[in-house]
Protein backbone atom coordinates (compact mmCIF):
# COMPACT_ATOMS: atom_id res chain seq x y z
CA UNK A 1 0.00 0.00 0.00
CA UNK A 2 2.84 2.35 0.87
CA UNK A 3 4.53 1.70 -2.51
CA UNK A 4 1.22 2.40 -4.28
CA UNK A 5 0.85 5.76 -2.46
CA UNK A 6 4.45 6.73 -3.29
CA UNK A 7 3.98 5.79 -6.96
CA UNK A 8 0.73 7.75 -7.13
CA UNK A 9 2.40 10.80 -5.54
CA UNK A 10 5.34 10.58 -7.99
CA UNK A 11 2.97 10.31 -10.95
CA UNK A 12 0.95 13.32 -9.71
CA UNK A 13 4.12 15.45 -9.38
CA UNK A 14 5.28 14.54 -12.89
CA UNK A 15 1.82 15.23 -14.32
CA UNK A 16 1.55 18.64 -12.61
CA UNK A 17 5.04 19.60 -13.77
CA UNK A 18 4.21 18.64 -17.36
CA UNK A 19 1.03 20.76 -17.19
CA UNK A 20 3.03 23.77 -15.97
CA UNK A 21 5.60 23.34 -18.74
CA UNK A 22 2.94 22.80 -21.42
CA UNK A 23 2.04 26.49 -21.29
CA UNK A 24 5.57 27.55 -22.18
CA UNK A 25 6.43 28.54 -25.71
CA UNK A 26 9.94 29.01 -27.07
CA UNK A 27 10.55 31.71 -29.67
CA UNK A 28 13.63 31.96 -31.89
CA UNK A 29 15.05 35.49 -31.93
CA UNK A 30 16.75 36.70 -35.11
CA UNK A 31 17.59 39.96 -36.85
CA UNK A 32 14.34 39.49 -38.79
CA UNK A 33 12.04 39.59 -35.75
CA UNK A 34 14.15 41.46 -33.20
CA UNK A 35 15.64 44.94 -33.51
CA UNK A 36 18.07 46.66 -31.20
CA UNK A 37 18.83 50.28 -32.00
CA UNK A 38 20.85 52.93 -30.21
CA UNK A 39 21.15 56.71 -29.96
CA UNK A 40 24.40 58.28 -28.83
CA UNK A 41 25.04 61.99 -28.57
CA UNK A 42 27.62 64.73 -28.29
CA UNK A 43 26.98 68.49 -28.12
CA UNK A 44 24.81 69.50 -31.06
CA UNK A 45 24.71 66.07 -32.70
CA UNK A 46 23.04 62.69 -32.22
CA UNK A 47 23.89 59.47 -33.98
CA UNK A 48 21.57 56.52 -34.48
CA UNK A 49 22.37 52.95 -35.33
CA UNK A 50 21.78 49.34 -34.44
CA UNK A 51 22.68 45.73 -35.07
CA UNK A 52 21.59 43.70 -38.11
CA UNK A 53 22.48 40.20 -36.89
CA UNK A 54 21.55 38.48 -33.67
CA UNK A 55 20.43 35.09 -32.47
CA UNK A 56 18.77 33.87 -29.35
CA UNK A 57 15.68 32.47 -27.78
CA UNK A 58 12.90 33.58 -25.51
CA UNK A 59 10.70 31.28 -23.47
CA UNK A 60 7.43 32.45 -21.96
CA UNK A 61 4.09 31.32 -20.67
CA UNK A 62 1.18 33.24 -22.22
CA UNK A 63 -0.64 33.34 -18.89
CA UNK A 64 2.30 35.02 -17.12
CA UNK A 65 4.58 37.52 -18.89
CA UNK A 66 6.87 37.50 -15.82
CA UNK A 67 7.82 33.96 -16.88
CA UNK A 68 9.75 35.41 -19.86
CA UNK A 69 13.38 34.28 -20.11
CA UNK A 70 15.68 35.64 -22.81
CA UNK A 71 19.15 34.79 -24.07
CA UNK A 72 20.45 36.91 -26.93
CA UNK A 73 23.76 37.03 -28.81
CA UNK A 74 24.41 40.18 -30.85
CA UNK A 75 26.93 40.02 -33.71
CA UNK A 76 28.86 43.27 -33.30
CA UNK A 77 30.33 43.19 -36.81
CA UNK A 78 26.74 43.79 -37.97
CA UNK A 79 26.73 47.21 -36.30
CA UNK A 80 25.47 50.07 -38.46
CA UNK A 81 25.00 53.80 -37.89
CA UNK A 82 23.87 56.90 -39.70
CA UNK A 83 27.52 57.73 -40.52
CA UNK A 84 29.86 55.23 -42.29
CA UNK A 85 32.92 56.72 -40.56
CA UNK A 86 31.27 56.23 -37.16
CA UNK A 87 30.24 52.68 -38.08
CA UNK A 88 33.89 51.86 -38.79
CA UNK A 89 35.03 53.54 -35.54
CA UNK A 90 32.48 51.58 -33.49
CA UNK A 91 34.38 48.40 -34.45
CA UNK A 92 37.64 49.77 -32.95
CA UNK A 93 39.09 48.81 -29.54
CA UNK A 94 37.97 52.11 -27.95
CA UNK A 95 34.33 51.21 -28.66
CA UNK A 96 33.19 47.60 -29.22
CA UNK A 97 36.61 46.05 -29.92
CA UNK A 98 35.09 43.50 -32.28
CA UNK A 99 38.38 41.67 -32.94
CA UNK A 100 38.57 40.66 -29.28
CA UNK A 101 34.84 40.66 -28.57
CA UNK A 102 32.89 39.80 -31.74
CA UNK A 103 29.59 39.32 -29.89
CA UNK A 104 27.62 40.91 -27.11
CA UNK A 105 25.30 38.85 -24.92
CA UNK A 106 22.16 39.61 -22.95
CA UNK A 107 20.74 37.09 -20.48
CA UNK A 108 17.62 37.87 -18.47
CA UNK A 109 17.52 36.93 -14.81
CA UNK A 110 13.95 37.82 -13.85
CA UNK A 111 10.94 39.90 -14.88
CA UNK A 112 8.97 42.11 -12.49
CA UNK A 113 5.56 43.69 -13.07
CA UNK A 114 5.53 47.43 -12.36
CA UNK A 115 2.28 49.24 -13.13
CA UNK A 116 1.42 48.76 -16.82
CA UNK A 117 4.97 47.71 -17.70
CA UNK A 118 7.45 45.02 -16.85
CA UNK A 119 11.07 45.34 -15.79
CA UNK A 120 13.33 42.90 -17.59
CA UNK A 121 16.39 42.44 -15.38
CA UNK A 122 19.50 40.78 -16.70
CA UNK A 123 23.15 41.08 -17.56
CA UNK A 124 24.71 42.59 -20.67
CA UNK A 125 28.18 41.52 -21.79
CA UNK A 126 29.87 44.02 -24.08
CA UNK A 127 33.48 44.87 -24.81
CA UNK A 128 34.69 42.06 -22.52
CA UNK A 129 32.75 43.33 -19.48
CA UNK A 130 29.43 42.28 -17.95
CA UNK A 131 27.10 44.60 -16.05
CA UNK A 132 23.47 44.48 -14.91
CA UNK A 133 20.73 46.22 -16.92
CA UNK A 134 17.03 46.78 -16.40
CA UNK A 135 14.76 47.25 -19.41
CA UNK A 136 11.32 48.80 -18.80
CA UNK A 137 9.13 47.09 -21.40
CA UNK A 138 5.69 46.16 -22.62
CA UNK A 139 5.39 42.36 -22.97
CA UNK A 140 2.61 40.32 -24.50
CA UNK A 141 2.42 36.63 -25.34
CA UNK A 142 -0.71 35.68 -27.26
CA UNK A 143 -1.75 33.49 -30.18
CA UNK A 144 1.74 32.10 -30.59
CA UNK A 145 3.47 35.49 -30.78
CA UNK A 146 5.81 37.28 -28.40
CA UNK A 147 5.84 41.08 -28.52
CA UNK A 148 8.29 43.13 -26.49
CA UNK A 149 9.01 46.85 -26.78
CA UNK A 150 11.29 48.76 -24.48
CA UNK A 151 13.77 51.58 -24.20
CA UNK A 152 16.48 52.15 -21.63
CA UNK A 153 19.76 53.99 -20.98
CA UNK A 154 23.13 52.51 -20.31
CA UNK A 155 26.28 54.26 -19.17
CA UNK A 156 28.82 53.14 -21.77
CA UNK A 157 31.60 53.60 -19.21
CA UNK A 158 30.26 50.53 -17.37
CA UNK A 159 31.55 48.47 -20.32
CA UNK A 160 34.88 50.30 -20.63
CA UNK A 161 33.79 52.38 -23.63
CA UNK A 162 35.40 55.71 -22.78
CA UNK A 163 36.21 57.27 -26.16
CA UNK A 164 35.49 61.02 -26.21
CA UNK A 165 35.15 61.29 -22.43
CA UNK A 166 33.81 64.74 -21.62
CA UNK A 167 32.67 65.30 -25.22
CA UNK A 168 30.60 62.25 -26.15
CA UNK A 169 27.74 61.71 -23.69
CA UNK A 170 28.22 58.70 -21.44
CA UNK A 171 24.56 57.65 -21.67
CA UNK A 172 23.39 55.71 -24.71
CA UNK A 173 19.69 55.04 -25.30
CA UNK A 174 18.84 51.55 -26.51
CA UNK A 175 15.47 50.47 -27.93
CA UNK A 176 14.40 46.86 -28.28
CA UNK A 177 11.51 45.51 -30.33
CA UNK A 178 10.58 41.85 -30.63
CA UNK A 179 7.75 40.41 -32.76
CA UNK A 180 8.51 36.67 -32.77
CA UNK A 181 6.15 33.85 -33.75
Amino acid sequence: MRLFALSTLTFACIWLTSLALAGETTFALTGDNTTIEFVGAKPGKKHTGGFKKLTGKATANAADPTSLRVTLDIVLTSTYSDDPKLTSHLMAPDFFGVKSNPTSKFVSSNIEKKGNEYLINGSLSLNGKTAPVTIPAKISVAKGQLNVTGAFKIDRNDWGITYGKGIVEKDVILTVKVAAK
